[in-house]
């Protein structure tokens, strides 16, 4: 089945809360930012110059990322990456973070950044062959659950 990985559309934005609310459950809890973020993310990601991708299968979110601005400039924060349990283990996060660094390349940026947990191997995995590398993770990290701060230079 075909996937089709689409820009922000308003009308998703509660299956980008959704989705991101069950994945924060699944593997960790709900921050207080979480929550704050995904219920508003026109406020915190698209209105501060940042970017929400869906992966639709026949019409239906299947899978999210999104790329929010950071304080450095050139610099996007690859986060809240989630794709539905029944769909999991079929390579749409991979596919997902294939379009994000791709995206970035097009936009020229300098860099994703992102947060993750040792926990989440898989994912750690995948960041490393993708060439994302270790970066020394503040002591205020924006999030309590994450162990691991990796770069990918573009």
């Amino acid at each position: 089945m075909e996937i089709e990985i689409i820009d922000f559309n308003k009308q998703y934005a509660q299956d980008f809360y959704k989705l991101n609310i069950e994945w924060l459950k699944t593997f960790f809890y709900v921050e207080d930012y979480d929550e704050e973020v995904l219920s508003q993310p026109d406020k915190y990601i698209i209105n501060k110059g940042g970017f929400i991708f869906f992966v639709l299968k026949n019409n239906k979110v299947i899978g999210t990322a999104a790329l929010m601005p950071t304080e450095k400039s050139g610099i996007l924060e690859l986060t809240k990456m989630a794709v539905l349990p029944e769909e999991r283990g079929q390579k749409i996060g991979q596919q997902l973070l294939h379009h994000c660094i791709d995206f970035g390349k097009s936009k020229k940026l300098d860099g994703l950044l992102l947060y993750s947990s040792r926990k989440l191997e898989n994912a750690i995995y995948l960041y490393r062959k993708y060439g994302f590398v270790e970066l020394e993770l503040e002591k205020d990290s924006p999030y309590l659950r994450s162990d691991i701060k990796m770069l990918l230079e573009l």
